[in-house]
């Protein structure tokens, strides 16, 4: 297969290790290189007076990262503005949060038509260019403009929100219309998918051919739904390292016979972390004779911290968390540990193996790797439950989890409930049937699966 350029908003560059501040993008992307070949391109996140387009080449591990740094402004209108702080929250279904100021549109562009440029003579006549996430939405666009006609491919992330929803956003056709201008284009879930394609049919007027082809006059895309996996047999190694074995024995040591509850989540609105501490606090309540039998572990290291809606995040969930320890803690027993800080992936699976629980419960996700990870740190003969939203993009595939509805703070209190009091047969058949569905869809399933679709476009 020809060689790939990926092209995402950040790159880091590898560092061969299990590093949990690289994100589940970061790591499949790495993966894939590594397989395939290529360059990964994007903005290295370092700031610079004046933007010159140089690029920064940096190889190592099988992986070649190409990376530019941003103006200030670029970074405050594209980045911090209309990424994240207008389509992140709307394509969330946070309306309320989503702010529309045409700076921060214009930034977006002009943003994307530099990397347009920068990235076009790094383009060999037989690459496959793969873009990635809502960052680089009309990049494709401004490609073909420069005289790109190679196989493109564009997939996004974070869920594709209702028509309703996203016509709140000025030129939203326009914005949705430039995904046209790629061969391919992926969503995580069939429900995203189904989004698009009645946006595109409803608001563009675009026409759905067999085989998920929408065509929109001379133009066609192919879009699919293909749910990105993790590495599972690399992650299955990490949670049997020494790192991993290490974490496990001081959780289970620290725990002092007490179950363990773990959320492991960036600080963010979309993540329900609100509603989680509520739906903990619902169990304290109705269950007092199993507050001390537990305690909740959330590592939430913080993020976005120039945006003012995850300032107040952490604000509120700082106030949450000691209310609810000085409400029911005792001189022997805190029944929430809440940490702001990563950690690699390798310590991550032994936490999550010395859970009894993990509790994902996010209001809106595209996928939600942590899911994943959880169910692949388990002990086969021992394993614990996964409690998941069923608003997350991995419920989905993860059926065997107990789902729930995030909003309820009773449902979520009721599911503590039963996984704690779950039968160890019922715990492995649960588990078995998740990580079947793990280990065969895994990042390598996903990155063939798009691949091979859009070498065929």
């Amino acid at each position: 297969m020809s060689r790939l350029v990926i092209v995402s908003n950040r790159v880091s560059a590898p560092t061969g290790s299990h590093s949990g501040a690289q994100g589940g993008l970061a790591v499949a992307l790495q993966a894939a290189l590594k397989e395939h070949g290529g360059i990964w391109f994007g903005w290295s996140g370092e700031r610079t007076d004046h933007y010159t387009g140089d690029i920064k080449f940096t190889q190592g591990h099988g992986v070649t990262t190409a990376t530019i740094d941003l103006e200030d402004q670029d970074i405050e209108e594209y980045y911090d503005g209309y990424a994240n702080r207008t389509l992140w929250p709307l394509f969330h279904y946070r309306i309320d949060l989503a702010e529309y100021e045409r700076g921060f549109e214009d930034g977006y562009q002009r943003t994307n038509e530099r990397f347009a440029d920068t990235v076009r003579p790094l383009i060999e006549p037989d690459d496959a260019v793969w873009i990635q996430d809502y960052h680089m939405i009309p990049l494709g666009q401004e490609l073909r403009k420069r005289g790109v006609d190679n196989r493109m491919g564009f997939f996004l992330h974070i869920p594709w929100p209702p028509r309703r929803l996203l016509s709140t956003l000025p030129h939203a056709a326009e914005l949705a219309e430039t995904l046209f201008a790629y061969d391919v284009v992926g969503f995580h879930t069939r429900e995203w998918l189904e989004s698009f394609q009645d946006f595109a049919t409803k608001e563009l007027g675009a026409e759905l051919l067999s085989d998920g082809v929408l065509k929109l006059g001379e133009r066609t895309v192919t879009a699919i739904a293909c749910p990105i996996g993790i590495d599972a047999s690399e992650f299955i190694e990490a949670s049997r390292g020494v790192q991993a074995r290490l974490a496990h024995r001081r959780m289970r040591d620290s725990a002092d016979g007490r179950d363990m509850i773990v959320g492991v989540d960036r600080l963010d609105y979309s993540k329900g972390l609100e509603e989680r501490f509520l739906g903990y606090e619902r169990f304290l309540v109705e269950h007092p004779d199993q507050r001390k039998e537990v305690f909740l572990l959330q590592i939430a290291p913080p993020s976005r911290a120039s945006v003012e809606s995850y300032r107040k995040i952490r604000a509120t969930l700082d106030a949450m968390s000691g209310r609810i320890n000085g409400a029911f803690a005792d001189t022997d027993w805190v029944p929430i540990r809440y940490v702001n800080q990563g950690y690699s992936r390798d310590v991550l699976a032994g936490i999550y193996r010395a859970a009894k629980i993990g509790l994902v419960t996010p209001l809106r996700d595209g996928m939600n790797l942590v899911a994943k990870e959880y169910v692949a740190a388990q002990d086969p003969e021992d394993p614990g439950v996964l409690i998941l939203s069923r608003f997350a993009g991995a419920a989905e595939q993860l059926t065997q989890a107990v789902l729930i509805n995030p909003y309820s703070a009773e449902e979520m209190a009721d599911a503590i409930s039963m996984a704690l009091a779950m039968p160890r047969e019922e715990r492995i058949e649960r588990w078995r049937a998740m990580m079947d569905n793990i280990e065969r869809e895994d990042v390598i399933w996903w990155r063939d699966r798009f691949t091979k679709v859009l070498m065929a476009a």
